[in-house]
């Protein structure tokens, strides 16, 4: 009785220890997912994007819009701009329900690195005329700053 007492006794603060371990190991990995603006995105190439909406995915830690967008040659190009977290949007007035399927949308931001058609958005106007901030990397420079208008 004695020796399961001891026992006992060391073994559950080391699975208390063991559990706090797996969770600190879990949230850097979390952490180190989540990527600045400068990672992926290029301040120097501004995008303009006017289409219209085809997919809203609002997921954390990033949301995303997705906009078939017509060039002067009338060539269709399906973009996806990365917005900010829900709770962020939200937050500032807009939601999921905003973004709805066939509705005209107006895309001010930045171009992905890659030259996918893939970009970041700090700005986003409605069809009724309403614009939200939509980006808020504290590293992304403001839309207009380099050039999008």
């Amino acid at each position: 009785m004695k020796i399961h007492t001891l026992f006992r006794s060391r073994l559950v603060p080391l699975a208390g220890a063991a559990a706090a371990g797996v969770a600190l190991l879990l949230s850097a990995a979390n952490v180190q997912a989540h990527h600045a603006f400068a990672a992926e995105f290029d301040g120097k190439q501004p995008i303009d994007l006017k289409g219209t909406i085809t997919k809203a995915k609002w997921v954390n830690p990033h949301s995303w819009l997705y906009l078939d967008v017509t060039g002067p040659d009338g060539k269709v190009t399906n973009w996806g701009v990365e917005f900010g977290a829900p709770n962020s949007l939200a937050n500032k007035g807009l939601s999921k329900a905003d973004l709805k399927p066939g509705q005209p949308i107006h895309i001010q931001g930045y171009r992905s690195k890659n030259g996918e058609p893939l970009g970041y958005s700090v700005y986003a106007t409605l069809g009724d005329g309403r614009t939200f901030q939509t980006g808020g990397a504290q590293d992304a420079p403001a839309a207009g700053a380099g050039g999008a208008q």
